[in-house]
């Protein structure tokens, strides 16, 4: 199995912490050169840091935030202007919680904006690159909501099912290219996003978050959350040539909480 992506070049976004993060050190590990892109330059310093180095590989970042596509843009043509990406980590943070009703016009169009329009910009900068190389993994980090929505995540499940819908239809489009486009779909995962909800979920309820830690843990057949190391050995898989032929798909990983085959 060809695990190997020495010699090829991925963006990661969101990745100063959490799932971004741990799939850009999972990356590094098998031989990847990885740019990071994320608001937060010092964390993003830090972050480097992290990645290994043991194959020779040249880390960097840009700083970009999600919430103004143009500097999005701006970020990654000044990347392509200077050399060729094969993996695009989509990844970035959720829209705040709240039930769909009392979501507002601004909430729904600043989300889309966040996720499917700035992952629209990545992937038009990246695939001629990839085209020019034979070689693409589109993988956009969602949530297990495209199956089911969650509760209390109006926005989130809104835009986040049309952007598997927008994967679904780019790789169906970029496949004859040997560009592949999948969704990873992380389950209840040990990230500072879940201590948010769980947080913000606990006060409303008035009662403590170790109550709905132990509810939500009963919704998952394993009875634990997941580890962000968990979610990126999957991203990182779906990058690798050994995934080849896997296209188009969106994987839950969330120890088996979503009920559906």
């Amino acid at each position: 199995m060809n695990l190997s992506l020495e010699g090829r070049t991925a963006v990661v976004c969101g990745s100063t912490q959490g799932i971004g993060l741990a799939i850009a050190e999972e990356l590094a590990l098998l031989g990847a050169n990885c740019i990071l892109l994320s608001r937060n330059e010092p964390a993003l310093k830090e972050a480097i840091q992290k990645l290994d180095i043991a194959n020779r590989q040249l880390h960097s970042y840009k700083v970009a935030d999600f919430s103004q596509p143009e500097q999005v843009k701006k970020a990654i043509d000044e990347l392509i202007a200077s050399q060729s990406i094969q993996i695009l980590i989509n990844n970035t943070g959720g829209p705040p919680p709240g039930p769909i009703i009392d979501a507002t016009d601004d909430e729904f169009i600043s989300a889309f904006n966040q996720h499917l329009i700035c992952n629209h910009i990545l992937v038009q900068a990246v695939v001629p690159g990839m085209k020019q190389a034979g070689y693409g993994r589109i993988v956009n980090i969602i949530s297990t909501s495209v199956k089911i929505p969650n509760k209390n995540l109006g926005v989130s499940n809104t835009i986040r099912g049309g952007v598997a819908s927008w994967a679904k239809t780019m790789a169906n489009e970029l496949g004859q290219f040997n560009i592949t486009v999948n969704n990873v779909l992380p389950g209840y995962t040990g990230t500072q996003r879940l201590k948010s909800l769980i947080e913000k979920n606990a006060a409303k309820r008035n009662v403590g978050r170790e109550v709905i830690e132990k509810e939500m843990m009963h919704e998952i057949p394993m009875k634990r959350f997941g580890d962000a190391a968990e979610i990126a050995a999957m991203a990182a898989f779906l990058a690798t040539p050994a995934a080849s032929y896997v296209n188009g798909v969106s994987i839950q990983v969330d120890g088996g909480r979503i009920g559906s085959i």
